[in-house]
């Protein structure tokens, strides 16, 4: 969807000017260009990082963002995100129409579900399926009418991507204040716990190993019950991110 007013900025419009002037950001550049990180896309940690990168960027997914930075339900119908979709639209006063939005939603639903009929699927088809499906976040009841988040542990997500996505979580709250509840990183708009959709014991134990791995950057404390996160030093997730693709190659 193309916003038209101000609270999400008009600079996005997909003119050729425009589109010509798109640069890689710098964490593009290190996951992708000139000796990245992963240029093929071949470990898990990079389709968690672009999934994160892609989630918490209203600009350039709005369904993506609605859904997994917001949305705070564990699961929805096609009915039920189309109408949340309209209503955040109609609120924020911007221009798109239903057609648009429900491509929009077919779109986002299959970046992270096989698509009906995949098992009759050619193998040339099926290579145009989303590489994000591997994240098995989002899981189809069988009649393919309700869909559910998966929530819970998450394997494949390594502790430096979630470092990345806590120190950026960290950075963008208006308060800037170098505490967190694990509720607020767990249930807050665009937290790595919504983005990821983690439990709240999987999430503690992110949390503890950056604690063990991270140089005292991070530390979790529990004071009259209520557990927080604190930043006693800017944490450097790229740097976390070198050591474990540099790990990665070598194995």
């Amino acid at each position: 969807m193309k916003p038209t007013k101000a609270k999400i900025p008009k600079a996005i419009q997909w003119s050729t000017a425009a589109i010509k002037s798109l640069k890689p950001t710098p964490i593009a550049r290190k996951l992708l260009l000139n000796g990245a990180w992963d240029p093929y896309l071949e470990d898990d940690a990079s389709l968690w990082l672009i999934h994160w990168l892609i989630a918490t960027n209203p600009f350039i997914g709005t369904a993506w963002h609605l859904l997994f930075a917001k949305y705070n339900r564990p699961d929805f119908t096609r009915r039920e995100i189309k109408n949340y979709v309209h209503n955040f639209v109609a609120k924020e006063g911007l221009k798109t129409s239903d057609s648009v939005i429900a491509r929009d939603i077919d779109c986002f639903i299959r970046t992270y579900v096989a698509g009906v009929g995949s098992k009759k699927q050619t193998l040339a088809e099926e290579s145009f399926e989303c590489p994000l499906l591997q994240l098995n976040l989002i899981q189809p009841s069988p009649d393919g009418e309700l869909y559910r988040f998966s929530i819970g542990p998450k394997p494949s997500l390594p502790a430096p991507v979630f470092a990345y996505a806590l120190h950026e979580h960290f950075i963008r709250r208006e308060d800037r204040i170098e505490t967190m509840s694990i509720q607020e990183c767990l249930y807050g708009e665009g937290s790595p716990g919504q983005v990821f959709k983690l439990d709240e014991n999987s999430l503690i134990e992110y949390v503890e190993i950056l604690e063990d791995t991270m140089g005292g950057s991070v530390v979790l404390d529990e004071t009259a019950g209520m557990k927080q996160i604190y930043r006693r030093q800017s944490l450097n997730p790229v740097k976390a991110l070198d050591s474990y693709y540099g790990r990665s190659s070598q194995r």
